[in-house]
């Protein structure tokens, strides 16, 4: 897919970004044109490929469709397995949110959300729930036109049944 100076795009674990240049570089002894992004949220600038655009993950960002289907998933209450290491779902978590799949984020969000509910997480899922919680704001905020804090404001919404264990 090629994307145009001003499009916006979602860069995988670090959000959405501008394109904000397409140039011509040298680059490990071959010119190659790349992609210069900038990460709205962090103000972080990244260099990509043009021709390893997809192998990055590098993606539109969603539309109201994939809206609807990632309010879908937050809303599932499925019961998440807590019988492993919190090592191994931190793992298999992170894996999830470098795919940079919103429905994907959406579901490391749901579990830890729901998981939080029924026992502390340890120091490192607190964090990536927290940072799940961030990229997909992020994301709908921009799809959507709106704020990121009514993007969370909405999210948070999709919990209201459950009722999260005080952190100690």
């Amino acid at each position: 897919m090629m994307f145009r100076i001003g499009d916006k795009v979602v860069y995988p674990g670090h959000g959405v970004g501008e394109v904000v240049a397409i140039e011509s570089r040298e680059m490990m002894g071959s010119r190659m044109d790349v992609y210069v992004l900038r990460i709205l949220d962090k103000g972080m600038t990244i260099i990509v490929p043009v021709a390893k655009s997809d192998e990055v993950g590098l993606r539109e960002v969603m539309g109201g469709e994939e809206i609807d289907r990632v309010f879908h998933v937050l809303r599932e209450r499925k019961r998440v397995s807590d019988g492993q290491t919190w090592n191994r779902r931190f793992r298999a978590y992170s894996e999830k949110i470098r795919t940079g799949s919103a429905l994907e984020i959406a579901k490391v969000l749901r579990d830890l959300y729901l998981l939080r509910a029924g026992k502390s997480l340890s120091y490192g899922e607190k964090r990536m729930l927290n940072t799940a919680m961030e990229l997909l704001a992020q994301e709908i905020a921009v799809a959507s036109g709106e704020p990121p804090q009514r993007a969370e404001a909405r999210i948070l919404s999709a919990f209201s049944d459950v009722s999260a264990k005080p952190e100690g």
